[in-house]
């Protein structure tokens, strides 16, 4: 699909997403409201950690099963290739998995995820820690979506979200808002952000320019794997990937710790986990 000279790319969970369409969107008429369902952990019967009892005070054990909360997310059906952070995408899901599994761990921490799009990422941080601080570079109207979904769904946060402008090629010149905020910022997390070798660059400069400022830090990266067919190759590969890889490795200093970690936490988002999914952590 194109317009003009600008083709059109529409995530792989589109044809899967449950759309609201009973639900208006708020930022733009041509966008649509999804209901992403998850399964709550089993060891928490909600996010405010209380307990259910019955009327003779006994505990209610919720199972995962009846344990099913919904987030709704204004995104767009398609977007040009700068703008894709106007939909969801598997990275953000494995991402939000990633965060209901650590749940708890996550109280009394401030967390800033970077390449934020639609914010869905966000919503389930938020729901455990005590702020989030949720940016993307200001353009397209990212940011009052942002601010958009964190407000359709603030019935579940528990954490303040504080919306802010953050572009990659800034090399480190933040704003005054966010330079105030970064002192109390102990976890980064990112998904979905490597789609081109520019941006990833900018994209791993930031990180190491974040990681060299105290508090100690640990970031969280979920992305996925984009084969394709190269003639210089003759054979299937990811380049965006691989030059991801590549940049990491060569700007990450001795001391600090850089590792994939492995997939066996459980899946509570409706999405396919394909093997191309990855999980980076670093920690300065």
């Amino acid at each position: 699909m194109s317009v003009g000279d600008d083709f059109l790319i529409s995530s792989e969970i589109q044809e899967k997403t449950q759309i609201d369409y009973s639900a208006v969107p708020n930022i733009s008429p041509e966008n649509v409201v999804s209901l992403f369902s998850f399964a709550l952990p089993a060891d928490r019967v909600n996010v405010d950690g209380q307990v259910f009892v019955d009327q003779d005070g006994d505990l209610i054990v919720r199972r995962r099963s009846d344990a099913v909360e919904v987030i709704a997310i204004e995104h767009s059906r398609a977007t040009p290739l700068g703008l894709v952070g106007q939909q969801v995408w598997r990275g953000a899901l494995l991402l939000a998995d990633f965060l209901l599994h650590q749940g708890c761990a996550l109280a009394g921490h401030t967390l800033l995820e970077l390449g934020a799009g639609v914010g869905l990422t966000s919503i389930v941080a938020a729901m455990f820690s005590r702020e989030v601080i949720c940016t993307d570079v200001d353009r397209g109207g990212i940011l009052e979506l942002m601010r958009g979904n964190a407000a359709r769904n603030a019935d579940l946060l528990k954490a303040r979200v504080t919306v802010l402008g953050l572009d990659f090629f800034s090399m480190g010149r933040w704003s005054p808002t966010l330079a105030a905020k970064l002192p109390v910022v102990d976890v980064v997390l990112a998904a979905d952000v490597i789609y081109d070798n520019d941006v990833t660059e900018a994209f791993v400069d930031t990180l190491v320019e974040l990681l060299r400022l105290p508090p100690t830090k640990t970031v969280y990266i979920a992305l996925e794997k984009r084969y394709v067919f190269t003639v210089a190759d003759l054979d299937c590969c990811a380049p965006c990937y691989e030059f991801f890889v590549q940049c990491l490795s060569q700007a990450v200093p001795p001391g600090w710790t850089c590792e994939q970690l492995p997939l066996d936490f459980p899946q509570y988002f409706r999405y396919d986990r394909v093997k191309e999914l990855v999980l980076w952590r670093l920690t300065s």
